[in-house]
């Protein structure tokens, strides 16, 4: 019994450590976008469409995409090594997170005078 009782609360106190991000921070899935921001623009809005615009674009589309350029299996300049850096939820999240954006034409930097 008192084994039993020991491996429970290991078991209990060792699920704490492992909650995923995702339950305990709502912005957990732009914090995983926000690093393709850079190239393909805020949100995934990219000022014109090069690299191509991410947000609205289909869920399911956009994650076999990922998996793909993880994979090697899609050619890519950079894409296959940043997506080697994220777990299959972590690119179900900010593929979930794109597809979750309304399209729209990206803002161009302001002009430095």
């Amino acid at each position: 019994m008192v084994k039993a009782t020991t491996t429970l609360a290991v078991f209990l106190a060792g699920s704490v450590w492992t909650t995923p991000a995702a339950a305990t921070d709502p912005q957990y899935a732009r914090n995983l976008a926000s690093t393709c921001f850079t190239c393909h623009g805020t949100d995934g809005r990219s000022v014109g469409g090069v690299p191509p615009s991410l947000a609205g674009q289909n869920k399911d589309y956009l994650l076999k995409q990922l998996q793909e350029f993880r994979a090697g299996k899609r050619p890519a300049t950079i894409m296959h090594q940043l997506a080697k850096g994220y777990t299959d939820e972590q690119l179900n999240l900010i593929a979930g997170y794109f597809a979750a954006v309304l399209p729209g034409q990206a803002a161009s930097a302001p002009v430095v005078k």
